[in-house]
């Protein structure tokens, strides 16, 4: 009996690992840096615990340094808070709280294997002599910032594998769109934004905005070909990246990809009904949430009805640490003024479980408003 078979290509399959990822961040400050000086070579206080990824952790801070080739330095090490973990998978980076200006990556980090008893960090974090002499030290005090990816899990999932005998290419509608939108082929309205123009094509606006849809195909309409929209209360580059998604589905990619951009596209893209662009801002400013930019980002939230960026705002104030250091912020003072209100539910959520309760007064548009919270002394008289 014989058998037989068909040579061909081989069968193929494919498959992904997938990290499952936590991340968070601690801020330390230290404040009366020079009476910590007294505590000796490899002796440390630690910080408040606090929780990422489900654990709990403390930074140490050793002032005269963790071992005696560290002496001169402050040593800052990220330490495991736990009795009966054996171990687990983290990155962090601990950098001076002023010079973080957006959400670390830490792409880049190395992983280290975390346990109760080996406590990761920066044993030469910085010289004593440096820091004593730098911007960081004010009032005798400096502040730290911490941040944590901890890998929870890896999971494997299936990949489709394209088929052996045609290979089908990725959709281009958008770079024909996009080539569209550079190329002012048969476009039909210019705008005119913060003194630079744009050239466009009403049928694709109104197909992705019934915001265009009103002005470009309702009462505008006798406008005809060539006729200029002003638009006022928005920059060139806004106006440019919103286009771009118009047409293309996508931002631009370009290297101002700060907070303020997305700010300022999420007002764009709620005024033009653009829901899918708003949620991309949303999630994008969770990214960039930090001691500087929470209260203004807050705000924003509550002003363009943004619910999950407004829970990510409160998420980051539950921490007592991050939020005394963003009461003494003008972010938080604008925020009293244009949302009494949330600033109210925001010092009521994060401080009133914390013990005795006071009445808080601020003042609204619509008179004295009131906010049972926690007696935090000077806290409480910044922030009223």
């Amino acid at each position: 009996m014989s058998s037989s078979f068909t040579a061909g290509e081989p069968s193929m399959s494919a498959s992904t690992i997938v990290a499952d990822t936590a991340r968070g961040c601690h801020i330390l400050k230290i404040d009366g840096y020079s009476s910590t000086k007294v505590n000796p070579n490899g002796e440390a206080i630690k910080s408040g615990q606090f929780t990422v990824g489900g654990y709990r952790w403390r930074i140490t801070y050793y002032p005269n340094g963790r071992t005696p080739d560290s002496a001169d330095y402050i040593s800052l090490y990220l330490e495991l808070d736990e009795t009966d973990t054996k171990s687990i998978k983290a990155k962090f980076q601990i950098r001076f709280a002023s010079l973080v200006t957006r959400q670390p990556s830490l792409k880049s980090a190395a992983a280290h294997t975390m346990t109760t008893d080996n406590g990761r960090g920066y044993p030469k974090f910085v010289k004593r002599e440096d820091l004593e002499k730098s911007e960081h030290l004010k009032d005798d005090a400096f502040t730290v910032r911490c941040d944590i990816v901890v890998f929870n899990d890896f999971r494997t999932e299936a990949t489709p594998v394209a088929n052996q005998f045609v290979t089908v290419p990725q959709s281009d509608l958008k770079q024909h769109l996009g080539d569209l939108l550079k190329g002012e082929k048969g476009a039909d309205v210019v705008f005119s934004v913060g003194g630079e123009t744009f050239a466009a094509h009403r049928c694709v606006l109104a197909a992705r905005s019934p915001v265009f849809s009103a002005e470009l195909l309702g009462a505008m309409k006798e406008g005809g070909s060539g006729s200029v929209v002003r638009v006022d209360d928005m920059e060139a580059q806004v106006f440019k990246a919103l286009l771009c998604f118009v047409y293309t589905d996508s931002l631009p990619e370009t290297e101002d990809e700060g907070a303020a951009m997305f700010q300022h596209l999420l007002v764009a893209a709620d005024r033009y009904n653009m829901e899918r662009l708003r949620l991309i801002c949303e999630e994008k400013l969770c990214n960039h949430i930090d001691v500087h930019t929470v209260a203004t980002i807050l705000v924003l939230a509550e002003q363009h009805r943004c619910d999950g960026l407004k829970r990510a705002c409160f998420a980051f104030l539950s921490s007592p640490v991050h939020l005394m250091a963003v009461v003494i912020t003008a972010g938080f003072v604008h925020l009293k003024i244009s949302c009494p209100a949330v600033a109210m539910e925001l010092i009521a959520r994060c401080l009133a479980p914390l013990g005795t309760s006071v009445t808080l007064r601020m003042a609204a548009p619509n008179g004295t408003k009131r906010a049972r919270v926690d007696e935090t002394g000077e806290l409480l008289r910044r922030a009223s």
